[in-house]
């Protein structure tokens, strides 16, 4: 298996803090990205403290379980890695959400690390870059030039 990367990013004419927000508490994606659903917090863990699972449920079965490992809201950054039930054939997928200053506002980049062999990339690309990534980033953008 061989390390990897994957990266989106967009640039929002948005103030950092107020995009972070929208999108820095690690217990509610589903508030602003339209395709993933509501998440529960194992064990009523709080989800600004490191070790918390959140867990994605569709129709009662679990299709993910993420593991906060790091959240620095000065920073505008978390970092989490993808626990077992995992859909692909991935190992060691660690993701990182951050919004940075830009001169047109804020820059978001949604980034992951993670190990696969070559014919897992394309559909990584697919489910997670363009599917979950990229249409979040969208509908991030959707949602801050609306409330203009």
């Amino acid at each position: 298996m061989k390390p990897r990367t994957l990266e989106r990013s967009t640039v929002l004419a948005a103030a950092p803090d107020a995009v972070w927000a929208v999108i820095g508490d690690f217990g509610a994606p589903a508030d602003w990205h339209p395709h993933l659903p509501p998440a529960t917090l194992e064990d009523g863990a709080d989800p600004e403290v490191p070790g918390a699972v959140r867990v994605f449920s569709v129709d009662g079965t679990v299709v993910a379980r993420e593991r906060l490992i790091a959240r620095d809201p000065a920073a505008r950054a978390y970092r989490y890695a993808l626990l077992e039930p995992v859909a692909l054939a991935v190992h060691d997928y660690v993701a990182t959400l951050a919004v940075h200053p830009h001169p047109e506002g804020a820059a978001v980049i949604w980034s992951a690390a993670y190990r696969s062999e070559d014919d897992a990339v394309p559909r990584v690309e697919a489910l997670f870059g363009d599917a979950t990534y990229a249409t979040g980033l969208a509908a991030l953008r959707a949602r801050l030039t609306s409330s203009r």
